[in-house]
């Protein structure tokens, strides 16, 4: 399970963006999460209330926000875009497998809300 790696190295990101803009406390901290980024949600919210009650004393109370990404995949043939999960690495417009992921497996800090 990587997703508490990956929730350590946001609680450490944002506590030093909290210090740097003298924040003394974290009311949630939005992520983006890409729909075949890997990480698992659920685990990701399990470890988050773990990591923050016991590891960050300005993240203790900070509720986690997850919008997910849907993932698009390109066809460099017909120049078409579509549902990655639904289709995979097959083109449903051409049949092509000359295609690659446009989006949907980021993982971005989109917003920390504090004071």
């Amino acid at each position: 399970m990587h997703e508490l790696g990956v929730v350590f190295h946001v609680i450490k990101t944002v506590e030093e963006v909290a210090k740097e803009n003298q924040l003394t406390e974290i009311e949630a901290v939005t992520l983006q999460l890409g729909e075949v980024s890997g990480v698992i949600e659920s685990y990701l919210q399990n470890c988050w209330k773990w990591a923050v009650e016991k590891k960050s004393e300005i993240l203790k109370e900070s509720a986690l926000v997850v919008e997910t990404i849907p993932a698009v995949t390109f066809c460099e043939d017909c120049e078409k875009t579509y549902g990655t999960v639904e289709h995979g690495k097959i083109c449903p417009y051409c049949g092509s497998e000359r295609t690659y992921l446009q989006q949907g497996n980021e993982f971005f800090i989109k917003e920390i809300s504090g004071c």
